[in-house]
C-alpha cells in the first residue's frame, strides 16, 4: 500500500509540482530519487494565483471553485514547508498532498475547458453577411441550454427549472 501511495504521488507530482529530480542523488542509489518539490511548487503556485486573479485564462470559475484552489494550495504548501521535501512527508501526508493536487487540477482543468473561447462564423437569417461570434464554451452551453428551456415553455413541456 505505502508503494502504491508514493507511486501514486510520484507519477502525479509534475503535473502540478514540475518536481525536478536531483541527478546526483538518482545516480548514487538507484532505488531513491530526491525530489526538490518546493520551488517549483511555489513558482506553479504564484503562476495559478495569478491567473485566477487575471480573471482570463480562468475566466469561467466559479467563485467558490477560486476559493477551493487556493485552500488546497495552501494546504499543499503547509505540507511541504513543515517536512522540505515530498520524501520527508509520511504516508498520511503524501496521501493529503495528492488529494490536493487531484482537486486543484480537476478544477482547473475543467474551467480552462469552460474559458476557452470558440469563435464561429455565423449568417443570420435575415442577411447572407457572416458575422464572427465569439464566446467561451461555458457562455455557449448557457445560450444553447436557455434556447432549450424556452422551446420547452413554448411547446409546454418541463423546463430546466422544474426538473430540478
Amino acid at each position: 500500500m505505502r508503494k502504491i501511495v508514493l507511486l501514486s504521488v510520484l507519477l502525479s507530482a509534475p503535473l502540478l509540482a514540475h518536481a525536478k529530480i536531483d541527478s546526483d542523488a538518482a545516480r548514487s542509489s538507484s532505488n531513491a530519487q530526491v525530489l526538490n518539490m518546493k520551488s517549483p511548487f511555489e513558482e506553479q503556485r504564484q503562476r495559478i494565483l495569478s491567473d485566477l486573479a487575471g480573471g482570463e485564462k480562468y475566466s469561467e470559475i466559479s467563485q467558490q471553485d477560486q476559493r477551493d484552489v487556493r485552500s488546497a494550495l495552501d494546504r499543499i504548501a503547509q505540507q511541504l514547508d513543515s517536512v522540505g521535501s515530498v520524501d520527508a512527508l509520511s504516508d498520511a501526508q503524501r496521501l493529503r498532498v495528492f488529494n490536493d493536487q487531484e482537486v486543484v487540477n480537476n478544477i482547473l482543468t475543467r474551467a480552462g475547458e469552460d474559458s476557452r473561447m470558440v469563435c464561429k462564423r455565423e449568417s443570420s437569417v435575415s442577411t447572407r453577411i457572416a458575422s464572427t461570434q465569439c464566446l467561451t464554451v461555458a457562455q455557449r452551453r448557457k445560450l444553447r441550454e436557455e434556447a432549450q428551456d424556452h422551446m420547452r415553455k413554448s411547446l409546454g413541456g418541463p423546463t430546466l427549472e422544474q426538473s430540478r
